[in-house]
């Protein structure tokens, strides 16, 4: 879910604005005369930087492609994997 404002509006309501990032993880674009600006919550930016870095490593996004595309009955059990 995105919110829209403009720069004036979010200085007057950061406090709500950040909640709103928090608590529903909304994306708050904020408009202003040189161009918009995302507020978004630390875990979301930190979950896209991470989504980012995986699908960087080639070998490692065909894993996790691999991974996601083998069926369930194919996999090994949490006990059968030596940690």
């Amino acid at each position: 879910m995105s919110y829209y404002t403009n720069i004036t509006n979010a200085r007057k309501d950061l406090y709500k604005l950040a909640e709103m990032a928090l608590e529903n993880g909304t994306e708050i674009n904020i408009n202003t005369k040189k161009g918009n600006v995302m507020m978004i919550a630390e875990e979301e930016y930190r979950g896209l930087l991470e989504t980012i870095h995986l699908s960087a490593n080639e070998s490692l996004k065909k894993s996790l492609i691999k991974g996601r595309d083998t069926d369930f009955e194919d996999t090994l059990s949490e006990d059968d994997v030596e940690w």
